[in-house]
Formats: structure tokens, sequence, C-alpha cells
């Protein structure tokens, strides 16, 4: 017999095995000694009051062995043989793809211009270091995506979209922690993230599938309104059955080409604004009500924030605690930041993108003579504003957030995460009303919901610009795009769910969808 409880346990007890058999057997109102074993199928953090609890969701044993192994399992086949489906782009909706049709029976040929994760980690580098950014490899292009650098944060709010169970049983059956079937909000780690990728990559070589790196796709060949071939940088060209389009949100070029060539695209709102940065000490000492260094058994403190200003949502993104700041700027002349954290969230600091709506209907009037591409123009401004403000280098603006908020230039800066250095900056002037306004008036708040939250030991760092794509491709009720046949826009790139499992749930659905037009 097997049943399925919620239990509560508080902070300080530490031997949770024993604590969870006895709590289930108080529960069930059962011998401890009839209780076989326990297996945790959830666990999360309450710490809205001073005693932290711990929740646990359990399944308890009752004179039945627990099982050895998962229910899940993914019959791979040799597909080297097999009808080809092309797959432009190897960030999680491609990953996913790609693994969906060996699955299914298909071979996917996968084309990737930037590098693998081991030859990729050289380019970081010149970033960080030189301050050089090559255009195809870099925190955003590359073996993995923007994904495999940002840390791997697996919580998604997708759940009528697809299996989410499978998507984790999946990266677990490719190395990642079984912690992740776990915990409420599970990570990987920007560490764990690049081995992981990696079995994935093995995986579709295994069964006859293949990858290209550094292959960049720079036309489509369509005739009669059917996509026909593909041309690449080196100047060869690929014959296609069907294609799915898998680029993640910082191809630009892409949305280009595709504009040029008078398919139809859609401009989309997105979010635009800052890396707020602060000591985790003083995150910690907000969430856990405690004063010093927080209980070995706690996690480095997570916060999320929403706050309305002038009908746009202010609103922490992709919030990482015990992480770091980097530079995912994918071109010279702009500057661009995001987060991360390693799997042990152990750095000092704390960060998180601050960022506002942009309505693109009523947000960008004077970009309006760009079309559908007005929101990607709107980003590229404000990075090469950023690009500017810095000192013209990967340097990045930034100024403390009580500055940020009161209007006045910081004299110095905290110390830092962010590798390529800090320059003070008024970021407050610098920013468009519609953003820096609206950024100034949502601190305040958040420093109201969460005490000692503004604090001048914060800094925030521009431009957070990258939350999402600001084009939208379109697609039908077959996932197809509803003007060329056998174009499947996916994932991020195509403004579709963003974050690692949400991609990777689309990569499956758009890898049934074109599978399904070839049969």
């Amino acid at each position: 017999m097997v049943k399925e409880i919620q239990l509560r346990i508080k902070l300080k007890e530490e031997k949770i095995e024993n604590i969870l058999i006895k709590k289930a057997a108080r529960v069930l109102k059962i011998d401890t000694k009839e209780i076989t074993g326990v297996k945790v199928l959830r666990k999360s953090i309450d710490a809205r009051k001073e005693t932290i609890i711990f929740n646990y969701k359990v399944a308890v044993y009752i004179r039945q062995k627990l099982p050895e192994s998962s229910t899940y399992s993914f019959p791979y086949k040799d597909v080297s043989s097999a009808k080809e489906i092309h797959i432009i782009g190897f960030g999680p909706a491609g990953m996913y793809a790609a693994l969906r049709c060996i699955e299914l029976g298909f071979k996917p040929v996968v084309l990737e211009r930037g590098k693998n994760v081991q030859d990729r980690r050289r380019d970081l580098k010149a970033i960080n270091q030189d301050h050089f950014v090559n255009e195809d490899s870099n925190y955003c292009f590359g073996e993995g995506g923007a994904g495999t650098y940002s840390d791997g944060k697996l919580y998604t709010r997708s759940l009528k979209r697809g299996d989410v169970r499978r998507i984790f049983e999946n990266l677990v059956y490719h190395g990642a922690t079984e912690q992740i079937l776990i915990d409420a909000h599970p990570h990987i780690g920007t560490n764990k993230l690049p081995k992981v990728v990696k079995n994935i990559r093995e995986t579709i070589l295994k069964h006859g599938g293949e990858v290209h790196f550094e292959t960049r796709v720079t036309d489509f060949v369509i005739k009669q309104n059917k996509l026909c071939a593909i041309q690449l940088q080196n100047g060869n060209e690929m014959t296609v059955n069907s294609v799915i389009l898998a680029t993640g949100h910082s191809a630009r070029d892409i949305y280009e080409l595709l504009h040029k060539k008078e398919i139809a695209l859609e401009a989309k709102s997105f979010a635009m604004g800052v890396r707020v940065e602060h000591p985790q000490h003083i995150i910690d000492s907000i969430q856990y009500h405690c004063q010093g260094e927080r209980d070995e058994l706690l996690p480095a403190a997570a916060y999320s924030l929403v706050h309305q200003v002038k009908d746009r949502g202010v609103y922490s993104f992709c919030m990482c605690p015990g992480g770091f700041i980097v530079p995912a700027a994918t071109a010279n002349g702009e500057v661009v930041v995001n987060g991360m954290s390693p799997s042990k969230r152990n750095n000092p600091f704390a960060n998180s993108g601050i960022v506002v709506e942009i309505n693109a209907d009523r947000d960008l009037h004077k970009y309006e003579q760009h079309g559908v591409l007005k929101g990607l123009e709107y980003q590229k401004d404000l990075e090469r504003l950023a690009f500017t403000a810095g000192g013209r280098s990967q340097v990045a603006p930034a100024q403390r957030l009580t500055d940020f908020v009161e209007g006045k230039l910081s004299n110095s800066l905290n110390d830092t995460s962010y590798q390529p250095g800090l320059k003070s900056a008024p970021l407050h002037s610098l920013l468009p009303k519609q953003i820096g306004g609206r950024l100034r008036k949502g601190f305040a708040a958040f420093g109201e919901k969460m005490k000692g939250y503004y604090t001048a030991e914060a800094n925030i760092v521009g431009v957070e610009s990258r939350t999402s794509s600001p084009v939208n491709i379109p697609r039908n009720d077959n996932l197809e795009h509803p003007e060329v046949q056998g174009l499947f826009p996916c994932g991020e790139g195509g403004g579709y769910p963003g974050g690692i499992v949400s991609a990777a749930m689309d990569g499956e659905r758009c890898a049934e969808a074109a599978i399904e037009m070839l049969q």
C-alpha cells in the first residue's frame, strides 16, 4: 500500500528520514514498523513567520518495497538511416526537439551557430577579461543556448503545456541531480549544466542524429510557399523536409532575415530594466528573520517581487541567490547583463533582474518606422546606451540603489560579482522615463514590502534587456508558420514559452508536429 501525505517539520529537526517516518505513522495512525520506506515527492520552505517550516509531500510505503527506478523510460532508436528533421539552434527547445525526434524514429540534424560547451568557455573568458564579444559564441549562443551558462533554473508555470515531470526525469537521465525532482524551485547550477548538455549531445550522436557546431544559417530557400532548403554561412546549402526554428530570443539576424523576405512577423510585448545586486546576507536576514549568518540547513534566500506603476508591471526576473552577474551581449558595441548561480549558491551576492513591462502597441511610438522590429530596435538602443555609459567596453554602468531612486550620481559603488567591472553612471536620467521612472517607484515600493531591501549596500547594473523576444514568429494550430510550409517556430526565439522547461516542452511539441506533417 502507498499513501501520499503532506508533512510540516520545524527547521531545528535534522534527522529527516526518521522524523518523516514518525510523523507519517502519526498521521496515518499506524505503527512505524509497518512503514517500509518514505519517498520525498516535493520539498519547500515556508519562511513567512519566525519559525521556519520545511513542507514535505511524501509517498509512504506500507508493507511494500520502494521502487528501485523511475517509471519513466526513454526508448531512443537508431535513426542513422531515418528521414531527417532539421533543427536550427541547440538550446533547450532544440535539444528536446532532437531527443523527441529520436524517440519517434526520425533523424535530427542540428545546426548550431555557436561552439560546443568546452570550446565556448574560451569565448566567455574573452568577454569577461578582454571585453571582446564573439558574435556566434557567447553567453547566449553555443551548445545548450543561453540556459547553459544561466544557471539552470527549472521552475515553470507551464504545467498545462506538457509533461513537466518527463522533462525533469530526462535531465536526471542525462546526469542532473535527482534533487530537481523534489525541490519546489529546482535548480541545476551553471557549474553542472555543461556536463548535462554534453550528455544530451552524446545521446543524439549515439543514436544516429547529427549536431553541427559553428554552422550559422544565413538564408531560407522558399518555393511556392514551401521551405525547400537552407543556406549556411560557409556557402553550403541543405535540402530540407521540415525545419524547427529554435534560435533563441537573441538571434536578431534571423528576425531581420525573415522580415527582409517578407515572411510574417509580429511585434510582441516584452520587459526591460536593470540587475540589482545585494550582499546575500541582507536577503537572508530579510527572508529568514535572522541576524548574521543563516542556519546551515537553509539555502541562500531568494525573493519574488511585483508592483504596478502607471499601468505597467515592475517585477523581479531570474532571481539568482548566491550568484553572480554576467555579460550577456551578443555583439560588440552593446552591454547586456544577466544573472546565474552555481549549484551550491554559495557566492556572497544575490542578484535579480528588476524589469518593466513594455507594451509593444502603446510604448514604442518613436520606433514605429521599424514596424514589427520596433521592440528589437528599442532593445538595441538601450544596450548601446549602456555600452557608452560604461566607457565603451563590457564595463557596465551602475549606481547605488538609493542614489538611483533619489536621482543622485554615486560617488562610489559597492563590491560586485560582475567580472568586467562597473562604472558609476546616472542611470536615473539615462534610462527612458517609461523604464527609469517606473523602476524608481518600484524599488521604493519593494523597500516597503521587504524591510532592508532598499539600501545603499545594493548596486543596480544596466541593462537587463533580454528577458524575452520582442518579436513573435506566428504559427497555426499545427505549430507551423501560416505562410511557410515546413517551418516550425519554436521556443523563446519564436516568441513562445521561455525558460528551460517550457522551451523544452515546446521543442517536443514542435518535433511531434514536424513529424506529423511528414507522415
